[in-house]
């Protein structure tokens, strides 16, 4: 007589998963959405950290990757990761330019000559700030002189070495310095950067936003469409290779995921935010951007967001040739199926 029982329990893929502390990407990190076949290892860093161990060590098998730097080493042939279009970080970039306000800055042309610092050049909230300028207002890269270094703490290096046209001129901020003291102290005429130096969150009477207002992105948006994309999703190139199913179970998880935090955002009985008007935001994002005004995936609005960043990259000098969309991603996650 046999004896039926159980199905046997197959193992899973044991990965670690390094990403930041996002809404979007608790229901993962809680449980609540699976990664199909995936026993993950979450670790939950912030972006410097695993930008630099990733590009540099390549230090896990899943994480965040800045766009800037997969662009740029895909350019180059030398990308040790594959993309999934999960895109967990998106931000208008319009504030995050400081400036001085003695120094006669009292719109974008007037930057033409100054000395405005920066913690890398290739940091993708950097790229899609210097193409709002140049794009929108006139001002070029090579019209500013960029100073280069650690936002709160000196000697930040770029964490992959890169090469620019000869007209950009970028120097070292002095040994010892921070850009936030030498924001504080003058020394520079303003930061672009993710962050905020913390001489601005500290209220320091000559430092300002230059566009202070939030209307001028949400003009840009109306013209153009575009809702900048900052960071995507990454696997180990060998880990695709050898779990080719790998890429699309992520996209799919992280989908999920995005998903169950709009959710739970919509759900205002309770505020799952420690913001007022949070309805009242939800509500107008939708009004502007569309019920699913964070997309994931290949679809033609993100395709337009990808297009505009990798033409306005290698126009920068940053990439050595226009990477195109489908280069950055694996093919698994070009589609999606239908019911």
């Amino acid at each position: 007589m046999t004896s039926i029982g159980k199905a046997p329990t197959l193992p899973k893929l044991q990965i670690s998963v390094a990403i930041c502390n996002y809404d979007r990407n608790r229901p993962l990190v809680d449980g609540e959405v699976a990664i199909d076949g995936v026993d993950p290892v979450f670790m939950m860093l912030s972006p410097e950290e695993i930008f630099f161990r990733a590009f540099r060590h390549q230090a896990f098998d899943v994480c965040e990757l800045s766009l800037s730097s997969h662009v740029l080493s895909v350019a180059r042939g030398t990308s040790r990761y594959v993309g999934v279009p999960a895109f967990v970080s998106r931000a208008f970039r319009h504030s995050s330019i400081y400036i001085r306000t003695d120094r006669g800055i009292t719109q974008p042309a007037d930057l033409r000559g100054k000395r405005i610092g920066i913690p890398e050049y290739q940091l993708t909230a950097n790229v899609w700030a210097r193409a709002l300028l140049a794009d929108e207002y006139g001002v070029r890269p090579s019209d500013i002189v960029w100073v280069r270094g650690g936002l709160e703490e000196p000697g930040r290096p770029e964490k992959i070495k890169i090469a620019l046209p000869p007209d950009i001129r970028i120097d070292d901020a002095p040994e010892g310095r921070s850009l936030n003291a030498m924001l504080e102290a003058g020394e520079i005429d303003g930061f672009i950067g993710p962050r905020a130096p913390t001489c601005f969150y500290h209220g320091h009477p000559q430092v300002a936003r230059l566009f202070p207002d939030p209307a001028t992105a949400i003009d840009t948006f109306r013209r153009t469409g575009i809702f900048p994309i900052m960071h995507i999703i990454g696997v180990r190139r060998e880990l695709a290779d050898a779990h080719p199913w790998l890429p699309g179970a992520l996209l799919k998880a992280f989908e999920g995921s995005k998903n169950a935090a709009l959710a739970k955002l919509t759900d205002t009985s309770a505020p799952k935010v420690t913001l007022p008007f949070v309805e009242e935001q939800l509500l107008a994002a939708r009004k502007l951007m569309g019920d699913d005004f964070w997309p994931y995936g290949m679809t033609e609005a993100n395709r337009k967001v990808l297009e505009a960043f990798t033409a306005s990259h290698h126009a920068q000098g940053l990439s050595e040739r226009r990477v195109g969309v489908e280069e950055l991603f694996h093919a698994s996650t070009w589609e999606g199926f239908r019911i």
